[in-house]
């Protein structure tokens, strides 16, 4: 995805040149983001059913009171750190599972910029403001141009994570239970 900054003098406003065009733009992007939002709530929901197992694999409850406020980015942390710990009696690390955190980090990376992008201010380009920047060179506008191709790659990337998300963790139980 390309990005570009716009110094940001006195207002944020965003110069929309066609919006016609933008209009259509969006309408073709729809489809995508809620995709990347309904595929994201998975991923986040997978994540959630694999740290109660860990916890216990007789009830989700003990799993769902600790996860209950935290946020996505925790929770992929709070996995690592488990991994981690399983991990230290192994001689080497499980097969993907520095891919896999990075994915998972990822995930939820692009996932928030699609979320909190202020599509309304998309221009005929597809570039979409994302937030602000503060800097030593002062304030910028930062813009995302989420293409056709660039939302498609992003759905990839949630659902290959989620399915390498359960392929780690069945390795990981078959390690654990003396079956690999």
């Amino acid at each position: 995805m390309k990005t570009k900054l716009k110094d940001f003098i006195q207002h944020l406003s965003h110069e929309i040149e066609d919006e016609e065009k933008a209009e259509e733009y969006l309408d073709n992007a729809l489809p995508s983001i809620g995709l990347i939002v309904m595929y994201f709530n998975s991923l986040e929901s997978s994540l959630d059913s694999v740290l109660c197992e860990n916890f216990t694999d007789r009830t989700d409850s003990t799993g769902l009171i600790v996860l209950n406020s935290m946020n996505y980015a925790a929770k992929v942390e709070l996995f690592k750190r488990f991994s981690d710990d399983f991990q230290t009696c192994l001689s080497k690390p499980l097969n993907g599972y520095e891919s896999l955190i990075g994915n998972l980090k990822e995930s939820g990376r692009l996932r928030n910029l699609v979320v909190h992008a202020n599509w309304e201010s998309t221009d005929e380009e597809g570039f979409t403001y994302v937030r602000l920047k503060m800097s030593k060179k002062g304030m910028q506008q930062e813009y995302v141009q989420f293409t056709e191709d660039s939302l498609q790659q992003i759905i990839e990337l949630i659902i290959k994570t989620r399915y390498d998300l359960y392929e780690f963790w069945d390795h990981r139980n078959d390690v654990l239970y003396g079956r690999a």
